[in-house]
């Protein structure tokens, strides 16, 4: 499978820096994509990292109550997503080893057996309760903790709604003692990605680095406006058949004014001496989701560099994301990464910055896994306390922020992605080394 995304990708590229705009709107993304990878990917996450998951958050047994219309927020990374009646599945190590069993309606029975996705499927008659038989098993079993998908911290842990819960800690009986939150064990499965899943966020990671680029030579200064540029990066999505990684009113985010936060694009026309900012961010195979910021300026008439602050800014940006870099190792806490970015930011004299060096993506923008971030903050909150691990994927940016003249804020967030190894951490793609220079006349 390797071997066919890397070929696959490389279709891709070649159409998108190649062909123009015009042109790139005439792609068959389907011809280029091929097909998902997800089956395969989730078989392999459920039968190698769930096992180790159970036993890191101490978890005996695993239960996630499935059903039509108002489903559990994991049911497609466990194979529930066709749910119609409802369904239930357990996931659970015993001296024999690690079991995925699955108490489903009879109708939808047959197809998720052949899908191969758990150990054994047992049919259940319409006028049985799978969740009364899952019980039942349950109660036979051993088990010291039982995990159920209710988190006050983790919303894709608190799948289990108020009456689902009641019902089954009625049918559990005593048992139902045993019920703990699955968060952390939610944590442990999520948080950490395969590396066919690093390989299809590489690619994705690509795509929006290139297609970034590709928007800056758009711009004409004192005609383009962020809105312009923004509607490019949509249409070159819908060409190539890719989704939004975030809210779509808000990818991408084109912004060549004062700060905005998370935000849309504005008509306001890019001008000479603008530093420009492009959020963007990509959903490949409507599953693996990617996070890069890129940063360009726009030379004043008679400029053939960026003048010697806003070079400044950029550089100091840029030693702050090499700095959270070198500090992704296995073993630090969040808050110890964003720590060694702030540390450059003091001594180059920036402005505040509010937003965490850096945050987990992967299945979304701001996924499951330690928040790097707190250290300039008064309380560090719980994520950023968490530890990373090998597998784990982060968006992280190099901040560098500075007071315009009118008063306003501007922050240079040089944001990349990168996956933790055993020893360190590595960038998916090249990262960004010089600021992107637009020409005042074409």
């Amino acid at each position: 499978m390797r071997k066919k995304l890397v070929f696959l990708f490389i279709a891709i590229l070649a159409v998108s820096c190649f062909n123009d705009s015009k042109n790139s709107e005439n792609v068959n993304p389907i011809g280029l994509w091929g097909k998902n990878p997800w089956p395969e990917i989730r078989n392999k996450r459920i039968n190698t990292l769930l096992p180790k998951a159970l036993k890191n958050a101490n978890v005996d047994c695993w239960i996630v109550i499935c059903r039509e219309n108002n489903n559990d927020p994991l049911a497609e990374h466990i194979g529930g997503e066709n749910a119609g009646g409802t369904a239930v599945f357990l996931f659970y190590n015993d001296s024999k080893g690690f079991h995925s069993l699955v108490f489903s309606p009879s109708g939808e029975a047959t197809a998720l057996d052949e899908l191969d996705i758990h150990h054994k499927v047992i049919p259940v008659d319409r006028a049985v309760s799978a969740v009364a038989m899952a019980a039942e098993f349950v109660k036979n079993q051993q088990f010291d903790t039982i995990a159920i998908n209710s988190s006050t911290g983790n919303s894709m842990a608190d799948g289990l709604s108020f009456t689902q819960r009641k019902n089954l800690e009625e049918l559990l009986g005593s048992e139902a003692k045993k019920l703990v939150s699955s968060d952390e064990l939610v944590y442990e499965w999520l948080s950490i990605k395969i590396p066919e899943e690093v390989e299809i966020l590489t690619k994705a990671a690509e795509l929006t680095a290139a297609w970034q680029i590709e928007a800056y030579q758009q711009i004409v200064p004192g005609v383009s406006t962020d809105a312009d540029i923004a509607k490019f990066l949509k249409k070159k999505m819908t060409a190539y058949g890719v989704t939004d990684g975030w809210a779509p009113d808000q990818n991408p985010n084109v912004n060549s004014g004062p700060d905005r936060g998370h935000s849309h694009p504005t008509n306001k026309i890019i001008m000479p001496g603008d530093v420009i900012q492009i959020d963007f961010g990509i959903k490949l195979y409507n599953r693996w989701v990617s996070d890069i910021q890129r940063f360009a300026y726009v030379l004043k008439e008679g400029e053939k560099v960026a003048p010697k602050d806003i070079q400044f800014y950029w550089e100091s940006s840029k030693a702050g994301n090499r700095a959270a870099l070198a500090a992704m190792k296995p073993g630090v806490k969040g808050v110890q990464v964003d720590s060694a970015q702030r540390v450059l930011m003091n001594a180059a004299k920036s402005e505040f910055v509010m937003w965490s060096t850096g945050h987990p993506v992967g299945y979304v923008a701001h996924d499951i896994g330690p928040n790097l971030g707190g250290s300039q903050a008064s309380h560090v909150r719980p994520a950023s306390e968490k530890k990373l691990k090998e597998g784990m994927t982060f968006a992280f940016d190099g901040f560098h922020a500075w007071k315009r003249k009118d008063g306003t804020i501007k922050t240079i967030s040089v944001e990349e992605i990168a996956v933790v190894t055993k020893d360190g951490a590595r960038y998916l793609i090249p990262p960004q080394e010089e600021l992107i220079l637009i020409p005042t006349k074409k």
